[in-house]
C-alpha cells in the first residue's frame, strides 16, 4: 500500500527559532503554502528555543538603537542606563576570539552584518524584546552597567519566544503539525532537486511533496550514543539542557540521502555549569533555563578533589558560559562545587540560586562548608578549604600591590590574584565572608557544534558529491555548521538561527516563485 499524500509548496521540519524565522519569512516573501513539521508532540513545541533565556546578540550604536525594540524602558530608567556600542568590528572579533579563528569568515560576517535588522524584522513580527537587566547588567552607583555585548532578550525568555512565534505562525497561516517524524528525504532523479519528505505520523507513514525543505530540526546533543561517539567518553552522562526529541535523525537522513556535506566541529558543544540534581535525559518545561548556575564569575568553582580547575575570572561570562560545562565534565566525576560568600551571594541571579530551584549548601565557616559538602560528593574536604584559603591569600597579595584597584562586576575590573599557578584573573575578591554558599554543579549540553555545510548566503546545503547547491535543500539552525567552534560569544545562537532563517524563507520563496 503506498503512503497517503499530501502536498505543500515549502515544507519546515523544526519547531524553534530557526524554523519559524524561515516559514515567517517565506509568507512575507510571497509564499502561500507552508507547512512547519516536528517530530515532537505539541506539549514539547518549541525544541531547544523553548529553554534558553532569550538572549539575542546583535551589533547597535548604543542604548537609542535598542529603545524602539525594547518594551520595558520608560524615561526615567533610560535616564539611569550605560549600554556601550556593539560593532561589527566588535561582534566580529567576538566570534573570532572564542572560536580561535577557526568560525566561517563568511557565516560570520552574514550574522553580524544581519543581526541588527533581523531583529527588528522580529520586532515587527510581534516578537516582544526587553533590555536584559537580570541577567546583562549590574546596578553601580545607582547606574544600569550593562556587559558583554548582549543586552537585549525576549520577553519570559524561551518560552515567551516560541509563544510569540506561534501566536504570529496562526496569523500569518502557517500550518504547524507536530508528532511527525521525517524518515526520507525524497529526490527527483533526473533534476536532483528535493520533491518531499516520507514522514511518519501516529505509526504510518505518508508522503509529503513538496517544492522546498528547510531542516531546522537540531543537533544530537539528546542522544548519549551520538554524544560519546563524537564529543567522546564520558559525555553520555552529560546532562541535556533541552529538548529530548533532538537526537540527530535529519542530520544523518541528510547525509545519508542527498549526500549533504559535513563541516565544523563534530567534537564541540555548547555546555554549561547545570543543576547536578537535575533530570540527566530532559529539560524541564516548567524551570528550563533556571537549571543554568553562571553565577562563577562572583566566586570560585572547585572539583570533587577540592581543586580549581577554570580560571573563573578569565573573560566576561558571556564569553566562558558555553565552555566551562566542558571543563566540569572533565572533572573527576563529571562535578564541581561552586562556593560563594555573603560579598557575593546578593548579587546571584534569584532565577538560577534560590532554593526552589536548587539545594543550596549553607555554612558559617568554610570548614563546615566543605563537612557538608562531603555529604553530597566532596572527596577531600581538606583540599578544598586549603584551595580556598589559597586563593584568599593570593588575592591579599594581589590588594597589597594593588591598593586603588575596585570591584565591578560589569567590566574586567582587574582584581586578580598573585602567586597561584591557576590565577583568577577578574573579580577576585577574597572568600572569608560568613555565611558561605555551595551549590553542586555539572555540565548541562545544550547543542552540538556539528552540521551541514550551506551557502553563506541563502543557507542552501552544499553537496558532498557535488560541492554544489542541492536545489531546494536549506538547513538553517544548530543542523547548520560551521560557525562555532569549541566555544561561541553568548546569544549568538539564537541570531543565527533567526538569521540563516529569514534568508532561507526568503531563499525558498523565491525558488518557489521561480518554479
Amino acid at each position: 500500500m503506498e503512503p497517503h499524500e499530501i502536498q505543500t509548496d515549502l515544507l519546515i521540519i523544526g519547531s524553534g527559532n530557526a524554523g519559524f524565522s524561515a516559514a515567517l519569512s517565506a509568507v512575507e516573501s510571497g509564499a502561500t503554502s507552508v507547512l512547519l513539521i516536528d517530530k515532537c508532540p505539541q506539549s514539547w513545541a518549541g525544541g531547544n528555543t523553548y529553554f534558553t533565556a532569550g538572549a539575542f546578540r546583535t551589533v547597535h550604536n548604543g542604548l537609542s538603537d535598542l529603545l524602539d525594540i525594547v518594551n520595558n524602558v520608560n524615561e526615567e530608567t533610560a535616564r539611569i542606563v550605560d549600554i556601550p556600542e556593539y560593532s561589527n568590528q566588535a561582534f566580529l572579533g567576538d566570534m573570532e576570539r572564542v572560536t580561535d579563528g577557526r568560525c566561517n569568515k563568511e557565516l560570520a560576517r552574514v550574522l553580524v552584518e544581519d543581526s541588527l535588522e533581523t531583529v527588528k524584522w522580529l520586532k515587527k513580527l510581534g516578537v516582544r524584546f526587553q533590555l536584559s537587566f537580570n541577567r546583562q547588567a549590574y546596578l553601580v552607583e545607582g547606574r544600569w552597567k550593562f556587559w558583554g555585548g548582549l543586552h537585549i532578550k525576549t520577553q519570559d525568555g524561551g518560552k515567551g519566544l516560541v509563544e510569540d512565534y506561534l501566536t504570529v505562525a496562526k496569523k500569518r497561516g502557517i500550518k504547524v503539525q507536530f508528532d511527525t517524524a521525517g524518515k526520507k528525504i525524497l529526490i527527483n532523479k533526473d533534476t536532483g532537486a528535493v520533491e518531499g519528505l516520507l514522514v511518519e505520523q501516529d505509526g504510518k507513514e505518508q508522503v509529503i511533496k513538496c517544492k522546498v525543505i528547510v531542516m531546522a530540526a537540531g543537533g544530537f546533543e539528546a542522544d548519549p550514543k551520538l554524544r560519546e561517539l563524537h564529543l567522546g567518553p564520558g559525555w553520555d552522562k552529560a546532562r541535556v539542557r533541552g529538548t529530548p526529541h533532538n537526537t540527530g535523525d535529519l542530520l544523518n537522513i541528510a547525509v545519508r540521502d542527498v549526500k549533504a556535506k559535513q563541516v565544523g566541529d563534530w567534537a564541540g558543544c555548547h555546555s554549561v555549569a547545570w543543576d547536578a540534581n537535575a533530570d540527566p535525559n530532559s529539560g524541564d518545561r516548567e524551570i528550563s533555563n533556571e537549571f543554568t548556575k553562571s553565577g562563577y564569575p562572583l566566586g570560585l568553582m572547585l572539583n570533587r578533589d577540592g581543586r580549581r580547575f577554570v580560571d573563573e575570572g578569565v573573560d566576561l561570562r558571556n564569553y566562558t558560559y558555553a565552555k566551562f560545562g566542558r571543563a566540569i565534565m572533565q572533572q573527576p566525576d563529571g562535578v564541581a562545587f561552586q562556593v560563594f560568600d555573603s560579598k557575593t551571594i546578593p548579587m546571584l541571579r534569584d532565577e538560577e540560586y534560590r532554593e526552589e530551584i536548587v539545594d543550596r549548601i549553607t555554612a558559617e565557616s568554610l570548614e563546615e562548608l566543605a563537612q557538608k559538602c562531603k555529604k553530597v560528593g566532596l572527596s577531600d574536604p581538606q583540599t578544598f578549604t586549603h584551595t580556598i584559603s589559597s586563593y584568599n591569600e593570593a588575592v591579599q597579595v594581589d590588594r597589597a600591590s594593588n591598593p586603588n584597584m575596585t570591584f565591578d562586576p560589569s567590566i574586567k575590573d582587574g582584581l586578580s590574584t598573585q602567586g597561584l599557578e591557576l590565577p583568577k584573573s577578574n573579580w577576585a575578591l577574597p572568600l572569608d565572608t560568613p555565611p558561605f554558599l555551595a551549590v553542586k554543579v555539572a555540565c548541562g549540553i545544550t547543542f552540538t557544534f556539528g552540521g551541514l555545510t550551506v551557502d553563506p548566503e541563502t543557507a542552501n546545503v552544499i553537496s558532498e558529491a557535488s560541492n554544489e547547491k542541492i536545489e531546494g535543500l536549506f538547513c538553517v539552525g544548530e543542523m547548520m555548521g560551521g560557525l562555532f567552534y569549541g566555544n561561541y560569544p553568548g546569544g549568538s545562537g539564537l541570531t543565527s538561527g533567526a538569521v540563516f532563517g529569514r534568508r532561507a524563507g526568503r531563499g525558498a520563496a523565491t525558488l518557489i516563485g521561480s518554479g
